[in-house]
């Protein structure tokens, strides 16, 4: 074993994977070792998952989040866990909450609901009534949950340490994800995380030139009340999208207003995604609400995403050239992205991609899930063994989420009407920036500067080149090696020639020797000539070069 401390909870975990037939997880945790094994198949993997607990729902979730490391089968199995649990007694909660706050429960709130609206593995969360009257939000930790998130966290390093060492440790990265996922089950347990994200979200999102800001909420966060444990935020009260009944609500067209709010999620996203660089990462169908003002709320920003710029312009090409089917560009901007430092046959790539992209070209624009297609490139990336960082994970699922929402809430969707102007608007702002005449001015003076400068630094090249006094500094990649062997092979040659020349030498003297003395040198030399030849025999053979 190699958790002692967990053996409790290491016999629990090999009475559900013998239940669910996986056996080569049996044998890792009990014997430490295994032959290399494939996953389990995706329905297997996530009743596994079900079975041990909220923790491992959660491992299973950020998996959902690597469409790079698994199949689009997996990450739909995965996608639909949900960590949905029964609610902590109110007695228990409450002396959690008078352990949080500042002041006493009643000089806070005037009425707390003491039955949960909502349970997880980690939090549940209350209504409850300001002293000022304001309607809030209470999400309280569970308590006691970090000690067994710990427990289950060094459980799952110990699991990834064993597998780290085989094929299959490396091909899925277990380490990485381990890491991953502490850090991300360590973050969901500072409620401050949270809030401070929600209020970066809100601020980002409190000005467009896209859409309306007053059309889109994000609560905001009470921070005086706020803590690790508690989180107080402001009372949005709606029913999730896909619920609402859009009859005719505050006198607005049902079809015109799907239209409306379908376009006003695409342009949020999109100025998450390609704009601002942060993105709300789970945009699944419970965290998108119809509020009873007609607005639409993102609840539960928890999971964020960050993109730098280089990434959000090549992000942006990728999209242009999906819908140009353009495979040879699409394997360039994964070249582009990708982290890893491996050889890649770019043939083969471009290959993969057409014959992708190819199945999609007789469709209808209309018919095309964009989504998918971006699925089946990081696919492909990884079958060709390239590494792409991991955040491409999260934008890859919240694309997915996205589009599954909008598709969902309006059967009229039209993916390309609705980002064509917006890959038209982000392209603008590639080439003038936020302000073309700020954009124009520095070029101008790139140009100024660049026209002064070159005529001086052309003088100063002539007048090197003429003096002889010009050097150049080339740098070949593998000469260091191909001199080491041409070094190798005229050391032995040299050798060869000593070797044959002593061999010579000490049979002209053997022949012609007259005295003990020359017969004891001519023992001596072919005594040196066959040490000499035995080592050079020796070396050739060790460096494996003998043919």
């Amino acid at each position: 074993m190699f958790l002692t401390q967990t053996v409790p909870r290491q016999r629990e975990i090999v009475e559900v994977l013998l239940r669910n037939g996986w056996d080569f997880m049996r044998r890792l945790l009990t014997v430490g070792k295994a032959s290399d094994p494939q996953l389990p198949t995706p329905a297997v993997l996530k009743n596994i998952l079900v079975d041990l607990g909220p923790v491992y729902i959660k491992l299973g979730q950020l998996l959902s989040t690597r469409p790079d490391l698994l199949s689009a089968s997996y990450i739909e199995e995965l996608s639909t866990l949900q960590d949905e649990v029964p609610p902590v007694a109110w007695e228990e909660i409450e002396v959690l909450i008078r352990q949080q706050l500042k002041q006493s429960l009643e000089d806070t709130f005037t009425i707390i609901n003491p039955v949960a609206v909502a349970a997880g593995s980690i939090a549940q969360v209350h209504k409850a009534t300001l002293k000022n009257g304001r309607e809030v939000a209470i999400k309280v930790q569970r308590p006691g949950i970090d000690v067994t998130i710990a427990q289950d966290i060094a459980l799952i390093q110990g699991v990834a340490d064993l597998v780290a060492s085989t094929e299959f440790g490396q091909n899925y990265e277990i380490k990485s994800i381990a890491e991953e996922f502490t850090k991300a089950l360590e973050a969901e347990l500072d409620f401050t995380r949270e809030a401070s994200f929600t209020d970066q979200l809100r601020q980002n999102l409190s000005s467009s030139r896209w859409f309306d800001p007053k059309q889109l909420v994000v609560a905001e966060i009470f921070w005086e009340l706020t803590t690790p444990k508690l989180l107080v935020m402001e009372w949005l009260d709606g029913v999730p999208l896909l619920s609402a009944k859009l009859e005719g609500n505050n006198g607005k067209d049902p079809v015109a207003e799907r239209q409306a709010i379908t376009t006003l999620l695409f342009r949020a996203f999109f100025q998450q995604l390609y704009i601002d660089g942060f993105f709300h990462a789970d945009p699944h169908p419970g965290n998108i609400f119809y509020l009873k003002d007609g607005r639409i709320a993102l609840l539960d920003c928890g999971m964020v995403g960050r993109l730098d710029p280089r990434t959000q312009q090549i992000l942006i090409e990728m999209l242009l050239a999906i819908v140009d089917i353009d495979a040879s560009r699409c394997a360039q901007l994964t070249l582009q992205l990708s982290d890893s430092t491996k050889p890649v046959i770019v043939a083969r790539l471009e290959n993969d991609y057409d014959r992708m992209l190819r199945k999609y070209y007789n469709l209808n624009l209309t018919e095309i899930n964009f989504s998918q297609i971006i699925y089946e490139l990081l696919q492909i990336a990884r079958n060709n063994k390239i590494r792409l960082p991991s955040n491409m994970g999260l934008y890859a699922k919240t694309l997915a989420n996205l589009e599954g929402v909008a598709r969902g809430f309006n059967h009229e969707l039209n993916f390309i009407d609705e980002i064509k102007p917006l890959l038209t608007d982000l392209f603008r702002r590639q080439l003038f920036g936020e302000s073309p005449v700020r954009s124009l001015l520095r070029t101008a003076l790139d140009l100024k500067n660049l026209s002064l400068q070159s005529p001086r630094q052309l003088e100063s090249i002539l007048d090197r080149l003429t003096s002889e006094t010009l050097q150049w500094n080339l740098s070949i990649r593998g000469l260091d090696s191909l001199r080491r062997t041409v070094d190798d092979s005229a050391n032995r040659l040299s050798f060869s020639i000593l070797v044959g020349s002593l061999i010579m030498g000490a049979a002209i003297i053997s022949t012609n020797a007259r005295t003990p003395e020359l017969s004891f040198l001519s023992n001596v030399l072919f005594a040196a000539a066959s040490l000499l030849g035995l080592w050079l025999i020796f070396s050739i053979l060790r460096s494996g070069r003998l043919r």
